[in-house]
């Protein structure tokens, strides 16, 4: 009987010490994908660089996390010389998506074409980005949510009316 009690203590011991073990597991996960996390939030044009330098330093034991932490926050320094931009392509489909939608107010949406037009000088544009551009072009600002006030009647409109 005493036997019995020992290997079920035993069973529980084992099963509580591999949940803490993959507990430890899914921190070291999180902890390491932060700085992916943060790229992905700031729109970091060097994203998927980032996020392979958080896999990497996951197999090396988390010798490379810092690095992929400061690059997360640093803007890199040649990236708009070179390509126009100092954000990633996913930034600029989501406010295509907004702009389709007229959620962008008229000073958005012409900042929104600048930077295209900067990146198409430069020549860096994917042909998606190329395609929302000239879509931007041809779009137009979208009106005013707020109400306009009321215009008071005129002598002339006054005058039609009680014809």
């Amino acid at each position: 009987m005493a036997h019995v009690g020992a290997h079920r203590r035993i069973d529980f011991e084992v099963a509580a010490h591999e949940r803490r073990r993959g507990l430890r597991i899914e921190a070291l996960k999180r902890l390491h994908s932060l700085a992916e996390h943060f790229a992905h939030q700031r729109h970091h044009p060097q994203r998927d660089a980032i996020q392979v330098l958080c896999l990497l330093s996951l197999v090396f034991g988390g010798l490379l996390w810092p690095i992929a932490w400061l690059w997360a926050y640093t803007k890199p320094a040649g990236y708009r010389l070179a390509y126009g931009t100092e954000k990633h392509e996913d930034y600029y489909t989501a406010m295509g998506e907004r702009a389709r939608a007229g959620d962008l107010k008229d000073y958005e949406l012409a900042h929104l074409r600048d930077e295209l037009d900067a990146m198409d000088a430069k020549g860096s544009l994917t042909s998606e980005l190329k395609a929302l551009r000239r879509e931007l072009l041809a779009m137009e600002p979208a009106p005013a949510t707020a109400l306009a006030p009321q215009a008071a009647p005129t002598a002339s409109t006054a005058k039609a009316g009680t014809d």
